[in-house]
């Protein structure tokens, strides 16, 4: 299943459960996890971006290890809220994903990316740390957002 909407989500998932978040960018995908309690999201892991199929793999062995429920997946969107041309590569990339057998939802990040880098400069961050660091950090932010509407 994949769904924008959130209460569909929650519905498809088991009481509680560990999320994982995702920022998928062109050459990497940043992750984030939640507790099983959906309180807090914490960056996990950078994967480089590859093929597909072994971009896929690694996803599938931190969901496993993780004993992961379900997906917030970061969809890029245009200010104005309408679809861009990554929200569709956002959207074949879930589709693709589908076979993992989890509940994935597509989560509007149009300003994660600027706030944690905000955020990066703000703590005097160099610039490639900031490099090292947004991604993974922007899926937190992704999936903090999500398990926050998730519990209202």
């Amino acid at each position: 299943m994949i769904t924008v909407d959130r209460t569909a989500f929650r519905d498809a998932l088991p009481v509680g459960g560990r999320l994982l978040g995702l920022d998928v960018g062109t050459k990497t995908i940043g992750t984030a996890l939640c507790d099983a309690g959906w309180s807090f999201a914490s960056p996990a892991e950078l994967i480089r971006r590859t093929k597909f199929q072994k971009d896929k793999a690694a996803l599938a062995a931190l969901a496993a290890a993780q004993q992961v429920k379900g997906l917030v997946i970061g969809l890029p969107l245009h200010l104005d809220g309408s679809e861009s041309p990554r929200s569709q590569s956002t959207r074949a990339f879930a589709q693709n994903c589908r076979d993992l057998g989890l509940p994935i939802l597509l989560w509007d990040e149009r300003w994660s990316t600027q706030a944690v880098t905000r955020t990066l400069i703000e703590q005097d961050a160099s610039r490639a740390k900031r490099a090292e660091l947004v991604d993974k950090m922007a899926a937190a932010y992704i999936l903090q957002g999500a398990i926050d509407a998730l519990v209202r």
